[in-house]
């Protein structure tokens, strides 16, 4: 019978011990609005920030593009502040009321060392191949075959100089070329 009793005798602590954990589980885990609200703050979080780089990212181009115009527009500001001397010098001679000639060769050759002196200065090259230098089509520019006592399309002799700006062919050489034999 005390079997009987303490089976029917209800253990007060062994109901409330199951019922305590659901509690506790229930109270861990946050509700489905608590969830919703974490989530959204999350996403409101990320949007703000996706938001400040994409407008990085835009001011970012801007400024590359405004500085890529800018160095279209003064890339020959370089080149304009060499060559202004040589303008001058040139607007000089032609002050001068009577000239000579050897008074006028100086002034060119003045005038002709400031405008080498620019060109060198924005690495404008010269290009004035040698006779019997070999014939670079990248270079020089062959307007004629010739017959001549030296190797096949080699250089005869040179027309017009060519000009380089840094690596870039602005101009090439104006050749005549040997024939081949």
């Amino acid at each position: 019978m005390q079997d009987q009793e303490n089976q029917a005798v209800p253990n007060p602590e062994a109901e409330q011990a199951p019922a305590q954990p659901a509690a506790a589980a229930e109270g861990a885990t946050p509700s489905l609005e608590e969830q919703l609200a974490s989530t959204e703050a999350r996403l409101a979080e990320m949007h703000d920030a996706f938001m400040r780089a994409k407008a990085d990212g835009e001011n970012i181009r801007r400024r590359a593009q405004e500085d890529v115009a800018k160095a279209h527009k003064f890339a020959v500001e370089s080149f304009a502040e060499a060559m202004v001397p040589v303008k001058d010098s040139l607007e000089m001679a032609l002050k001068v009321e009577a000239p000579t000639l050897d008074s006028l060769k100086e002034g060119v050759e003045m005038t002709l060392k400031q405008l080498n002196s620019a060109f060198e200065k924005n690495r404008l090259l010269e290009i004035m191949p040698v006779q019997g230098e070999k014939l670079d089509p990248n270079k020089h520019q062959a307007v004629a075959v010739v017959p001549a006592e030296q190797e096949a399309n080699t250089v005869v002799s040179v027309l017009q100089k060519g000009y380089m700006i840094a690596d870039r062919l602005l101009r090439p050489a104006i050749v005549t070329a040997a024939q081949a034999k």
